[in-house]
């Protein structure tokens, strides 16, 4: 019976080496779409939010026009059934005795998350009914529309702040 013995239990220096390149070579590949699947994450989060808080808004929209149909609310100058603020959504609103309880549209105000909002500053941009369609500045009268605050560039070349 033939035994071969071998002395050399270790990896080369060599053989290392080039263990090293090809691991660097395969996380050079994977980090960019992980990044990349980070980011479009977080776009979908933002249409999601979006699409959220426009849909409350409209709800409370038609809510407002069905009581104003109903006669329960008097028609005001000025006024034209839109939220006052984005916190009204989440308060709620009785719509002048329309409904026993106050009617809330949303839990909460969800997150922008390309934008950090500090304390005391928005956390989306506004616009009232009676602002441009692209204002930059929300009148105060009514919360007509949100956008995003963030500056930067979707995946797909477009701005956050005009979706």
């Amino acid at each position: 019976m033939c035994r071969i013995l071998d002395n050399n239990r270790g990896l080369s220096l060599i053989e290392l080496v080039v263990t090293m390149v090809i691991l660097t070579i395969l996380a050079s590949l994977i980090l960019p779409s992980a990044q990349m699947a980070s980011r479009r994450t977080k776009e979908i989060e933002l249409r999601r939010n979006l699409r959220d808080i426009r849909t409350a808004i409209d709800d409370y929209k038609k809510n407002y026009d069905k009581a104003m149909v109903d006669n329960k609310i008097v028609q005001t100058l000025g006024k034209n059934g839109y939220p006052a603020t984005l916190e009204l959504l989440v308060e709620g609103d009785d719509f002048g005795g329309v409904v026993k309880e106050k009617k809330k549209f949303l839990r909460r105000i969800p997150k922008d998350p390309f934008h950090k909002a500090q304390e005391g500053d928005p956390a989306w941009g506004m616009r009232s009914y009676v602002d441009e369609p692209d204002s930059t500045s929300w009148g105060g009268d009514d919360v007509f529309d949100v956008y995003s605050l963030s500056e930067g560039t979707a995946i797909d070349g477009t701005k956050y702040k005009d979706w």
